[in-house]
């Protein structure tokens, strides 16, 4: 073989690398392993919040005052009603201290569904 067919093979090579690599991540799904661990994490967080949701409107409906507190959970401004959920309880988890956020927006939106 002479130099110029080995350079094109070559040059070949690279070249249909790079441009399955630019296809595979942009349109293969292909990802970094950085990228594939924030959605691993991302999506474990999603189900925990899921699983926990219930637990929050299981507390809401044992609340021996719920009436009272589902027309005060009523009256609250929409972006304060997770905070209203917080300062009830209802999002903090047994044997946790501090209520979740995310599970306190989930519960309010559950709340509002099944109480309105």
């Amino acid at each position: 073989m002479n130099k110029d067919k080995i350079k094109s093979i070559v040059l070949s090579a690279i070249g249909g690398a790079i441009i399955a690599m630019i296809i595979g991540f942009a349109w293969g799904g292909w990802v970094s392993a950085n990228t594939s661990s924030e959605r691993g994490r991302e999506m474990a967080r999603k189900a925990v919040v899921e699983r926990l949701t219930p637990m929050c409107m299981a507390m809401f409906n044992q609340d021996p005052d719920k009436d009272n507190k589902l027309i005060e959970f009523k009256r609250v401004d929409s972006w304060k009603i997770d905070q209203y959920v917080k300062q009830q309880g209802w999002a903090t988890m047994p044997f946790e201290k501090e209520p979740d956020s995310q599970v306190a927006d989930m519960c309010s939106a559950l709340i509002l569904k099944n109480n309105s």
